[in-house]
């Protein structure tokens, strides 16, 4: 097969695993990390591994491999591919190795296996997608009158919006922990006092605004792909919030301002 046949068939795939993981995620099992890492967790999440190492390994492919693919393409120097490879870096290099390493957990923090696993193989997928479409004619490719479209100007601006709050969110979160990784706490102020999870509605942001300003099959495929991975978190995480703070504020919703 082609590499365009790989693309499409790689496209179905995640477009059909998205519905399923968002149907088990939310109607079967919570993946058993951080606060929702069970005691008892079920042994098919296998052993545990320290969480830091774990999150930089899951999310490296995301940088390292979407910059390989990249520069394999034909049209990896011309300045619209460029421009799209310097956004997706610009988050993944915080969330891959910057944001990891200055993440304050408590001594002993562990990770199943299985998780950085899935994670690892699902992020060099996803990187395939996107990167190809940037750089590789026989996919895509965007010549220099994308630069002025106003579909990547309109989604490099929701992108540069969730990118803000998503930077922001983790912030105000990893302060409320106190060095040696303390316990939960009840967040406060901004847009904390609208919803749970803020730092997932700037993920939500960021690729809706990748889907728009890429205007590709790839970038819509990953929107989704978020969302079916990270709505059924934040919703864990309201209900979390909520059963373990009696004073929890009642009407914050989950992850989006008035709605959900």
């Amino acid at each position: 097969m082609t590499a365009a046949d790989w693309h499409q068939w790689l496209l179905l795939g995640f477009a059909i695993a998205s519905v399923i993981v968002f149907i088990t995620l939310r109607w079967g099992t919570t993946a058993a990390y951080g606060r929702h890492d069970a005691k008892q967790r079920a042994w098919w999440w296998g052993p545990s591994v320290p969480t830091r190492p774990a999150w930089i390994l899951m999310e490296m492919p995301a940088s390292i491999a979407f910059a390989v693919f990249f520069l394999m393409g034909d049209r990896a120097l011309e300045w619209a591919p460029l421009l799209l490879f310097a956004l997706w870096q610009a988050h993944y290099i915080q969330r891959s190795f910057l944001y990891p390493l200055r993440r304050r957990l408590k001594p002993g923090d562990s990770t199943p296996l299985l998780v950085p696993i899935l994670a690892f193989s699902s992020n060099v997928g996803i990187a395939f997608l996107n990167a190809s479409v940037l750089s590789w004619s026989s996919i895509g490719g965007y010549d220099s009158d994308w630069l002025q479209d106003p579909r990547l100007i309109l989604g490099v601006l929701i992108f540069v919006v969730g990118y803000r709050i998503n930077r922001k969110a983790d912030a105000l979160l990893a302060a409320l922990r106190a060095p040696g990784g303390g316990g939960y706490r009840i967040p406060r102020g901004w847009l904390f006092e609208r919803v749970s999870c803020p730092n997932y509605l700037g993920e939500f942001l960021i690729w809706i605004g990748w889907a728009v300003a890429t205007w590709s099959l790839a970038g819509a495929v990953f929107a989704l792909w978020t969302v079916a991975n990270l709505l059924p978190r934040a919703l864990s995480h309201h209900a979390w919030y909520r059963d373990h703070f009696p004073d929890y504020p009642p009407t914050r919703k989950a992850v989006i301002p008035g709605l959900l």
